[in-house]
């Protein structure tokens, strides 16, 4: 299976890397700096200099992969949106930048490899996603950044879902959980590791019934 990572250099997207290729998927790994991801470097995948935040990027990722085909994108690269996060102390450039890569990232992403999952097998593309994002399951003012871009996220997943239903391109957002990694910090409970495994056995197990859901490491639908 030929399959694209995004943010692989670190956390969940490198242990993605290292899972895809341990299992022989072919991996094409993009993050800003590979050159200095000796991690990634280290595990066989093809790496790739991208900024998912700059249209001109993406496009010349997209544009080195030529005709091959692809049977998934994993659409994993995200932050956290900065410590300036509640109404009364909001940083707008940070949501900015937020939004830039946690959403409008992940859609030019997906948009500009349409055409190699046309021409691929597997026809899937999953979005690293958050409950935080789910707008019934909000309870606390906190996160605000991070909140309203990946449910800026589900929303894309949700609509490019009905969009590719015709091409039977499937589109879904997985909920990682609270996961040990910087983004997460030291006291998560779940490694990357094993949010990785649980992560690619829910996009292996979806089917078009989960086609435009955010489901969690069990399957779960999640309501957001």
């Amino acid at each position: 299976m030929n399959v694209i990572v995004t943010g692989a250099n670190r956390g969940i997207g490198l242990e993605l890397v290292r899972q895809l290729i341990a299992r022989g998927d072919r991996v094409e790994a993009a993050c800003r700096q590979p050159g200095e991801a000796r991690d990634l470097q280290a595990t066989g995948a093809r790496l790739h200099a991208v900024d998912v935040a700059d249209g001109a990027s993406v496009a010349a990722f997209a544009h080195a992969l030529a005709e091959r085909p692809i049977d998934l994108v994993i659409n994993n690269a995200g932050v956290f949106g900065g410590m300036r996060q509640r109404m009364q102390d909001f940083d707008f450039d940070a949501a900015t930048h937020a939004f830039e890569i946690n959403a409008l990232g992940a859609l030019r992403v997906s948009q500009a490899f349409l055409p190699h999952l046309r021409r691929g097998t597997g026809k899937k593309i999953a979005y690293l996603s958050s409950v935080l994002g789910a707008v019934g399951q909000t309870n606390a003012p906190d996160h605000l950044v991070y909140r309203m871009s990946k449910a800026a996220l589900n929303m894309i997943a949700r609509s490019i879902a009905f969009e590719l239903h015709d091409d039977r391109i499937l589109s879904i957002a997985v909920h990682p959980g609270w996961v040990r990694t910087d983004m997460g910090g030291p006291n998560a409970p779940t490694t990357a590791s094993e949010a990785a495994r649980s992560i690619l056995g829910q996009i292996d197990a979806a089917t078009f019934a989960d086609s435009g859901e955010l489901v969690d490491t069990k399957g779960a639908h999640l309501v957001w």
